[in-house]
């Protein structure tokens, strides 16, 4: 069983970069297809980016061309790379895992879930 730990949120200025990450546990990482999600109060859940065990990529229409997802399997651990970032940014970010490899824009398809790390952005 793999688990998942968040961590790089925090409280920057509209413009400003983060990185997020997010450390899986457990020695079948290479098999999952990993993604980001975010919620903000009182809206759903918000797919982000996802990224599939051999490197595809999809992303989310209000983050295409800011944010970047990559993964780094030697070291267990997916980044979202967040440039540009706005107000409407802020949120609880998740990351998720799917088992057998392939990207999903659904929450529902996937099947672990860390504990989200807040990414606050002021104007």
């Amino acid at each position: 069983q793999v688990q998942l730990v968040e961590s790089g949120g925090g409280v920057v200025q509209a413009g400003d970069s983060l990185r997020l990450s997010c450390a899986a546990s457990g020695r079948t990482f290479s098999d999952y297809a990993m993604g980001w999600f975010r919620q903000s109060p009182g809206k759903e859940r918000e797919f982000v980016a996802a990224i599939s065990r051999s490197g595809l990529t999809n992303y989310g229409d209000s983050v295409k061309g800011r944010f970047t997802i990559s993964r780094d399997n030697p070291k267990n651990t997916v980044y979202l790379q967040m440039d540009s970032l706005k107000p409407e940014d802020t949120a609880v970010y998740y990351c998720a895992g799917r088992q057998g490899g392939l990207r999903s824009r659904e929450s529902a398809a996937y099947d672990l879930w860390g504990q989200g790390t807040q990414v606050t952005i002021s104007s």
